[in-house]
């Protein structure tokens, strides 16, 4: 699934195509994802005022709202020229006065598209979404309070987007690593100082992968048309059976929610 940094690396890629250009149409070949897909006919010739992103939600600003965008398990967006043949998965195009398109692909169908009117962080799949782990309202006493008398693993609590969003599976590994926590430990037995470990690993870990999306982008598209996402070097995830690279032990899987999550027994306690 993507994850934050790809996401914003979706951003960044599709902003400089789209933003202050005018919508001229759209093509929904799929009317519904994981959602119904119906938007507005007033969105026609309306003018892309910004590309946003709200956890893993992309959210293109037009004049009277915003297209809410979520890429799913396995969706991407690229940008291809007008008229370019659709394969099976293209879901939906957006076509701009440029004469470029947005295309949406997503095999598994489970992204989605919504348009909300201003305020549109007022739509529910937004309002209730907990702060940006880049943001000044995630630090430690505010995760100290959150994970206070919980029970649940410390690594499902910041996967939780009530309590911090756009933490996902492998980069919520990747901090634990680094903040020597092992993933299936008790919220509640988590310390304060090791809350402020944690805060600093998650906003390291993820800004260290969008700035490897950003250096490693040379252009949003490729020759297929995909956009092209970065590779980064994981000290835990995917690697079990594999000597930890800090320490030489070797790294362990458990299941914390029914996912997989990957450890060090030496490095994290």
């Amino acid at each position: 699934m993507p994850e934050l940094p790809e996401v914003e690396t979706t951003r960044l890629g599709i902003l400089p195509h789209i933003k202050n250009r005018t919508l001229r149409r759209w093509e929904v070949r799929t009317p519904r994802l994981r959602w119904p897909i119906d938007l507005p006919a007033d969105l026609r010739d309306q003018v892309v005022q910004d590309v946003r992103r709200r956890a893993k939600y992309l959210l293109i600003q037009m004049e009277t709202g915003a297209l809410i965008l979520h890429l799913g398990m396995s969706g991407s967006l690229s940008i291809v020229k007008l008229g370019s043949n659709a394969g099976k998965h293209d879901h939906v195009d957006l076509e701009f006065d440029n004469g470029c398109v947005l295309r949406f692909n997503d095999p598994r169908k489970f992204g989605s598209l919504h348009f909300q009117e201003f305020p549109v962080e007022s739509h529910w799949l937004l309002k209730n979404l907990g702060p940006e782990p880049l943001s000044p309202d995630f630090f430690t006493e505010y995760l100290f309070q959150r994970r206070h008398n919980r029970r649940v693993a410390i690594k499902n609590l910041i996967m939780d987007a009530n309590v911090v969003v756009g933490v996902g599976n492998i980069y919520a590994s990747e901090a634990l690593f680094r903040a020597g926590i092992r993933p299936n430990k008790a919220a509640g037995r988590v310390s304060q100082n090791k809350c402020a470990a944690l805060v600093d690993a998650i906003q390291r870990t993820l800004q260290e992968a969008i700035q490897a999306g950003g250096t490693t982008l040379r252009d949003f598209t490729d020759s297929d048309g995909k956009p092209g996402y970065f590779g980064q070097q994981l000290n835990v995830y995917g690697r079990d059976g594999e000597a930890c690279f800090r320490c030489g032990t070797v790294i362990k899987v458990v299941k914390t929610g029914q996912r997989s999550s990957f450890y060090c027994p030496t490095c994290q306690k």
